[in-house]
C-alpha cells in the first residue's frame, strides 16, 4: 500500500473511530492487520516490524486526530462570526475533546454559553429561569477554567468578571479577577470601568473614584472621560449620602 492510499485508510479510521461507530476493537484491529500485514509476529525480526508499522499508524492517526481538532475550532469560530451561538458551543466542545488543556476553546466556550444565556427565553412560559441560569454557570465555569489553565489570561479573567457583573449580580466575585487583569494590562480601561463598577456596588466608594480618575487621566477618548467623569460623580454622591 503506497502512503498515499495508507493515508487515506488512516484517516478513515481516525473518523469511524471518532464518530463512535457500531465497529467492535476486534474487528478494527482485524482490518489493521489487513492493512498492514500484520498477523500474528512471533520471531524477533516480525515482531521488530509489527512495531514499527503500528507506530506509524498511531503517528498518522494522532495528527489526523489533531487536524480534526483543528478544524472543530475553526468551525466554532465561523459559527460565532454567524451568531449560531449553539452550534459554535457543541463545535467547541467537540474541539476541547482534541484538546482538553487548551484555554483559549475554554474561553470561546465561555462566549459562547454567555451569548446563549442572554438569548435564552423561557419559550413555555413557565415564568423558569434554570436554562439562563445553567448556560451562565457553564460560561464561568469555562472562563474558570481557562484561567486555571493561563492565569495571565486576561480575556479569560474579564470575561468571568462581566458574568459576575452583568448576570449572576456577584460584583465582589468580579473584583478579584479585574485586579489581576489589571496587574497584567495596566492601561485597560474596559477592566477599569468594570473594577469601578464592582467597587461602587460592593460599597467601596475610593476604590471606585480612584479607578475612574485613573480612566481620565489615561484615556483621550472624549466620550470615555465623559463616561467616567459622570460615574465618578454618582460614586461621590452615593458617598456623601452614607
Amino acid at each position: 500500500m503506497n502512503r498515499a492510499k495508507q493515508m487515506i485508510a488512516v484517516v478513515a479510521f481516525a473518523v469511524l473511530t471518532l464518530c463512535g461507530c457500531a465497529k467492535s476493537s476486534k474487528t478494527i484491529v482485524r482490518m489493521q492487520k489487513m492493512e498492514e500485514g500484520v498477523a500474528s509476529p512471533t520471531t524477533i525480526d516480525q515482531l521488530r516490524e509489527a512495531i514499527k508499522k503500528y507506530q506509524d499508524r498511531v503517528a498518522d492517526v494522532q495528527l489526523a486526530q489533531a487536524q480534526v481538532g483543528i478544524w472543530y475550532k475553526m468551525l466554532g469560530t465561523r459559527y460565532l462570526d454567524n451568531k449560531m451561538y449553539g452550534e459554535a458551543l457543541q463545535a467547541f466542545q467537540k474541539a476541547i475533546s482534541f484538546y482538553p488543556d487548551n484555554q483559549n476553546l475554554f474561553y470561546w466556550v465561555g462566549v459562547s454559553a454567555g451569548y446563549m444565556a442572554a438569548s435564552a427565553l423561557d419559550y413555555d412560559a413557565t415564568g423558569s429561569t434554570e436554562k439562563k441560569y445553567n448556560y451562565l454557570k457553564l460560561a464561568e465555569s469555562a472562563y474558570l477554567r481557562a484561567i486555571e489553565i493561563d492565569p495571565r489570561y486576561v480575556r479569560a479573567l474579564y470575561g468571568v468578571a462581566v458574568i459576575y457583573l452583568a448576570y449572576l449580580d456577584e460584583p465582589e466575585k468580579a473584583i478579584g479577577h479585574l485586579e489581576a487583569a489589571l496587574e497584567i494590562e495596566k492601561r485597560n480601561t474596559d477592566a477599569m470601568f468594570r473594577l469601578a463598577e464592582a467597587y461602587y456596588r460592593t460599597y467601596e466608594f475610593d476604590k471606585a473614584v480612584a479607578q475612574y480618575d485613573r480612566i481620565i487621566s489615561l484615556t483621550k477618548d472624549e466620550k470615555r472621560k465623559s463616561l467616567a467623569e459622570q460615574n465618578k460623580k454618582t460614586v461621590l454622591d452615593a458617598a456623601y449620602t452614607q
